[in-house]
């Protein structure tokens, strides 16, 4: 078992980014996307309840169903898709090799 983890972060169309993300810490994927530069202002601190991490998952291994809190916030969201997820629910682990996104733009 490997302590990390790669997502890829769609950029533009046929533009990916790999992200490299410990497993062993515990991290949201928001963090993750954070500390790798993406200016994700999580204004709530990842308690899913601003919608600012607002990620949609585009491939990847399937991800644990959203919280009715994650659902909620999702839906008071301007723009949702089918893959929408607020990337502060997402915890990283060993699952998530090989997982897609693409971060929505913020429409607060």
């Amino acid at each position: 078992m490997t302590d990390e983890v790669r997502v890829y972060v769609e950029e533009a169309p046929s533009q990916r980014r790999e992200v490299v993300a410990p497993t062993d810490m515990a991290l949201s994927l928001m963090e993750v996307l954070k500390a790798s530069g993406y200016d994700i202002q999580a204004t709530c601190g990842g308690m899913a309840l601003c919608g600012t991490c607002h990620v949609e998952v585009l491939a990847g291994p399937a991800l644990d169903e959203p919280s009715d809190d994650e659902l909620a916030m999702l839906e008071s969201l301007p723009v949702m898709t089918q893959g929408s997820r607020l990337s502060c629910q997402i915890r990283i682990n060993n699952r998530l090799d090989g997982l897609v996104v693409r971060l929505m733009p913020q429409n607060t």
